[in-house]
């Protein structure tokens, strides 16, 4: 067998091996998680490296588009989602999923298509902020690039979602940072999870809430 053949049969086993889903019940009104424990825990589906718990804030670094999917579906109808978080770094570029199947990942490194609406505050080091359907790379996405990922900085995300319209507020809870009304919006089967995303920068996640509204 040539070696460029190994390597790629390594790799898809790998990937079959981190995409074995826990299944737990749905959450019905609310959920918190603080992060106060020493390992990730069962809550979470982990589809590759990169996540840890430090110092009691759930650390992602280098994961190279592989989310930690929370294994509870959201609640079923309009949504929010608050927790803080920062980075390390000054290329910023912090991520989560939301909307997504609780399970995909990419494979190898390359472009990847979610599916999930993918949120980034300091995206492509740290040059604009993003809220993407499915594609984080497509040519046109919701974007803003007037305010930079301050390194070390802790911020309050709130991730808001009623009926087809996610709202996504930094901090400035009135106000939303951005706003994406989307006429087909993810809702459904293959949409009920929420997930921390991260390429390579050290980021940190703390305080998640999620409650129906």
């Amino acid at each position: 067998m040539r070696l460029p053949l190994v390597a790629a049969t390594i790799s898809a086993l790998l990937a079959l091996g981190a995409c074995k889903v826990r299944e737990l019940p749905p959450i019905d009104q609310s959920y918190a998680d603080t992060f106060d424990r020493t390992s990730i825990g069962a809550d979470y589906n982990q589809t590759g490296t990169g996540y840890r718990i430090v110092d009691g804030a759930l650390n992602a670094r280098g994961a190279h588009n592989r989310p930690l999917w929370l294994a509870r579906k959201l609640p079923a109808g309009d949504v929010q989602i608050d927790f803080d978080a920062w980075s390390t770094s000054p290329d910023g570029d912090i991520k989560v999923e939301v909307f997504g199947d609780g399970r995909s990942f990419d494979p190898d490194g390359n472009r990847y298509l979610a599916t999930s609406y993918v949120v980034v505050q300091g995206a492509w080091k740290n040059s604009r902020s993003i809220i993407a359907r499915l594609d984080e790379h497509a040519p046109s996405l919701l974007s803003r690039s007037d305010r930079r990922v301050e390194p070390n900085r802790r911020y309050h995300w709130r991730l808001v979602r009623k009926a087809r319209v996610l709202e996504w507020y930094v901090d400035d809870l009135t106000t939303p940072f951005l706003r994406l009304d989307d006429p087909e919006p993810l809702i459904g089967p293959g949409h009920e999870y929420f997930g921390f995303g991260n390429w390579e920068t050290d980021t940190y996640f703390d305080n998640l809430v999620i409650k129906r509204l």
